[in-house]
C-alpha cells in the first residue's frame, strides 16, 4: 500500500511545527558581516598591492631568478 501527503504551509508555519528555531535576525547579522567583508575587501583589490602580494621582494626576487637562470644555462648570456 502506498499513499501520499501534501502539505501547504509557508516555512515559518513548519519550522514551528517542527519546534525549530527562528534564525533569521542571526542570518541577516551574518550576512551584513559577510558583505562588510566583502566590501572592505574589495577596496583593497588595487593592481599595485596584488603585485605586493604575490611578490613580496618585487625586483630582488626577479634579480635572482634571473642570476639563477644564467648560472643554470651559461651559454645563454653569450652572443
Amino acid at each position: 500500500m502506498k499513499f501520499s501527503i501534501d502539505i501547504d504551509c509557508t516555512p515559518d508555519e513548519a519550522r514551528a511545527f517542527f519546534g525549530l528555531p527562528n534564525v533569521e535576525a542571526l542570518n541577516k547579522a551574518m550576512m551584513e558581516q559577510v558583505q562588510a567583508g566583502m566590501v572592505d575587501y574589495m577596496g583593497k583589490m588595487d593592481p599595485q598591492e596584488i603585485a605586493k602580494t604575490w611578490m613580496p621582494s618585487g625586483a630582488a626576487a626577479w634579480d635572482q631568478f634571473q642570476k639563477m637562470f644564467t648560472a643554470g644555462f651559461p651559454g645563454a648570456t653569450k652572443s
